[in-house]
């Protein structure tokens, strides 16, 4: 297990998660880090995730990279972003939702829970009566949304 090898960007998201947890570098135990190799097809994206238990530190191989997080409602969501070009590190703090954008045109890093699948893909599925009162939708946008199949980039 290693990243050498670059992961498939064949998929609709244009991007490919190879995670490494402890039970494959035993040294990140009790650290609350683990490890990825991203790889991004031209405007593949990573998307809007969060790792509640760990903190994520990029690091952009090669290639330029739109990053971006996403506050605690306590200071108003706000977003951050930045441009990272090869060289660059970027560090997600644990629990915030962020996201990851190749804006270049080459390719390039702890559990993750990606928004889209574990709101709307859950099994089962979050009462329509939550998600129309927090997104605050018709319940035919969250029945649609429920329906959709939701790719995993994991």
């Amino acid at each position: 297990m290693g990243f050498r090898t670059p992961g498939n960007t064949s998929n609709p998201l244009g991007s490919k998660v190879t995670q490494a947890f402890v039970d494959q570098f035993p040294g990140l135990n009790t650290l609350g880090i683990s490890m990825a190799r991203i790889d991004f097809a031209p405007g593949g994206l990573n998307p809007p995730h969060t790792h509640p238990r760990g903190t994520e530190v990029l690091v952009v191989v090669e290639g330029t990279l739109l990053v971006g997080f996403v506050t605690s409602n306590q200071l108003n969501n706000t977003l951050f972003t930045k441009v990272l070009y090869k060289g660059d590190v970027f560090v997600f703090p644990i629990g915030l939702i962020h996201f990851q954008l190749n804006i270049g045109n080459t390719s390039q890093n702890p559990g993750v829970i990606t928004i889209a699948n574990a709101v709307f893909g859950a099994k089962p599925p979050i009462s329509a009566d939550v998600l129309t009162k927090a997104f605050q939708v018709d319940k035919k946008v969250v029945d649609y949304l429920q329906a959709q199949f939701w790719y995993d980039n994991n």
